[in-house]
């Protein structure tokens, strides 16, 4: 019998501990389900199934497999067009990338800075971002056209002699990574802008009391610092932007000439859905996906150290 307290009434029973801690375990467990299966579902599940696929020879519409081990990864150290592909991809990584912050960052500040007409220009640097990009490559074939195109116009008032930009092997990477500049530059700016807005312009005043009068002084000592969450986020979204490049090879270049243009997702588009070999198109997406993550994991263990978080 639970004992009785002052006026009557019975005191309640106190819940085990050990109960108490699962049945907590339980709910937790039921409230994280729904996610947990949709996790499994659209991402843990089709990326096990990619890696199973890789250790197979399957091709589309054959009636079986036939599990090979590491025979696809042993192909592609042979395979040309993979290795070109994966020098291209992680050259256009590395103009791209610090080519986009950089100018992104420096046109931020400089509209972030002016009092007029800002919301006219976060509109015009964002229209490459929300633009098709497979209808804007007519538009830079145009423009890059070898005897038409207003670039090659341009150039030759200078008196230089018109490049074929997209049908050379020395300069059809150098345009494809000029394309992916203009291409992120307006979604940099946006994020770097955003950063900077959230900036207190308290800081700015008091760093001037202390010392910090010139523009430079007031970037290094406040921008900067305070910038690097939204820095952070910056090089880790466009690194992934950069590495998934595909649209403008595919409509401009299909990865020509003499495979100088070749990019990592546009070789196992073409193996999976051109050529059927699905086992070794998923080798190429798991080797892609390696890169990813790779290269996210030095980006993190690199920049984290230097974020200040408020």
């Amino acid at each position: 019998m639970p004992d009785a307290l002052p006026g009557g009434f019975a005191a309640p029973l106190l819940r085990q501990p050990a109960q108490a801690g699962l049945g907590e375990a339980a709910a937790g467990w039921l409230l994280a389900a729904p996610a947990a299966l949709a996790l499994f579902a659209l991402l843990l599940g089709p990326s096990l199934m990619l890696l199973a696929l890789s250790f197979t020879d399957w091709e589309l519409g054959a009636d079986g497999l036939r599990w090979i081990g590491l025979g696809n990864y042993a192909e592609l150290l042979e395979d040309d067009s993979f290795l070109a592909a994966l020098r291209n991809t992680l050259l256009y990584v590395a103009v791209v990338m610090p080519a986009s912050i950089g100018l992104g960052l420096g046109v931020a500040l400089l509209v972030e800075g002016g009092t007029r007409l800002r919301a006219a220009f976060r509109a015009i640097y964002f229209l490459p971002v929300v633009s098709l990009l497979v209808a804007m490559a007519t538009a830079w074939q145009f423009l890059l056209h070898p005897t038409i195109g207003p670039v090659n116009r341009l150039l030759g008032l200078f008196g230089i002699t018109p490049v074929n930009w997209l049908g050379s092997s020395d300069w059809v990477l150098p345009s494809l990574c000029a394309i992916g500049v203009w291409e992120n530059l307006g979604y940099v700016v946006v994020l770097f802008m955003a950063g900077l807005i959230a900036i207190p312009a308290e800081l700015y005043a008091a760093a001037e009391v202390d010392g910090a009068r010139s523009g430079w002084a007031r970037f290094r000592l406040v921008t900067w610092p305070l910038l690097g969450p939204t820095t952070l986020f910056v090089v880790t979204i466009t690194a992934i932007r950069c590495l998934r490049v595909f649209d403008t090879v595919a409509a401009l270049t299909k990865g020509g000439p003499n495979k100088a243009s070749e990019v990592l997702l546009h070789v196992m588009y073409k193996e999976g859905f051109t050529y059927f070999r699905i086992g070794y198109s998923a080798a190429i997406t798991a080797v892609f996906l390696a890169v990813v993550l790779a290269l996210m994991l030095l980006q993190t263990r690199i920049l984290d150290r230097r974020v200040h978080y408020a």
